[in-house]
């Protein structure tokens, strides 16, 4: 089982590896993947459907999932970025508390 998310974190970059001729995502993909499929809410996504707002609701952090690599296959491996509530709401166009 992978680790909830530590107070000081911030974000977590996810990289991929070859290995034995396949690519596949290191600890950090597979970190990111356990967060937001067990322990992390979502909130929504944005208009491109690419960026996927989060909130630890532990804590109550807001946590982006990005695709920044998009000349990569897929839009490459996952970043997790932690944001301002107030960033939050600009981005995602939240109304009211969430």
């Amino acid at each position: 089982m992978t680790k909830k998310i530590t107070p000081d974190e911030v974000e977590l970059i996810g990289r991929w590896e070859l290995i034995n001729g396949r690519v596949v995502g290191d600890e950090t993909c597979t970190k990111i993947e356990e967060l937001v499929a067990n322990h992390f809410e979502e909130i929504t996504s944005d208009q491109t459907g690419w960026d996927t707002l989060y909130q630890n609701p532990e804590d109550n952090r807001y946590w982006e999932l990005t695709y920044p690599q998009s000349h990569m296959q897929g839009g490459g491996p996952p970043v997790l970025t932690c944001i301002s509530e107030n960033e939050a709401r600009k981005k995602y166009e939240l109304g009211g508390n969430k």
